[in-house]
């Protein structure tokens, strides 16, 4: 990872192919990854439609190795207290496969989490005591998109919620200020590639939603 051009790294990445291919990566390398690469794929974000273009939100990437362990140390608890009623359902044979591996690896991170070399948090400032997740959920998307196209492994979590008020003070934010989202962002273990979906045709209607899809 030594040879990195951050001017040109992703650039060539087609916009639909990035985002057809962008999926949840929870198994990440601990190898650190460069601040440029970290920057850049945050400009991604603040690069968001905003109403206004007030442009709330803030970027916080934790990378000191003793602060990743902070958040691990509560995060993980407050995971597995979350996943327990999914890990007794898993029990049934019936289970799909496919939410056991989701659940693995949810489990994988939650166990890991202080391993992943950048924890960012996505914040942003109320707007009449309200948080512009308008503007701020396009952002934390336009960041996982610029991870898929620079070869970072990233994912979407909010349970840091469960002890938010705590987390947002010892990342010293303003009280209008609070986060909303964490991505832990690292080399990936994995690959990426299209992520089992619906077709489309189930969950799109023409005029009102009792009117059924075209076959």
């Amino acid at each position: 990872m030594a040879d990195i051009d951050i001017e040109t790294i992703g650039e060539q990445i087609p916009l639909l192919e990035g985002i057809r291919t962008t999926r949840a990566i929870r198994r990440l390398l601990p190898d650190p990854v460069p601040r440029e690469l970290i920057r850049k794929v945050c400009e991604a974000g603040s690069l968001a439609p905003s109403g206004g273009n007030r442009q709330p939100w803030r970027f916080i990437a934790v990378t000191d190795a003793a602060r990743r362990k902070w958040v691990a140390d509560r995060y993980r608890p407050a995971f597995r207290e979350y996943i327990a009623a999914g890990q007794k359902a898993a029990r049934d044979p019936a289970f799909p496969e496919s939410s056991r591996r989701m659940q693995r690896a949810a489990l994988h991170l939650a166990d890991h989490l202080h391993e992943a070399p950048v924890l960012l948090f996505v914040a942003g400032w109320t707007r009449r005591g309200q948080p512009q997740l308008q503007a701020l959920m396009p952002a934390v998307q336009n960041i996982l998109l610029a991870c898929r196209a620079v070869g970072l492994g990233a994912s979407l979590t909010t349970l840091h919620r469960s002890f938010g008020e705590e987390c947002d003070r010892w990342l010293e934010l303003p009280e209008n200020c609070p986060t909303c989202a964490l991505i832990p962002i690292g080399w990936p273990r994995g690959r990426y590639g299209r992520p089992p979906r619906k077709s489309v045709d189930e969950c799109l209607s023409w005029e009102t939603f009792q009117n059924a899809p075209d076959s």
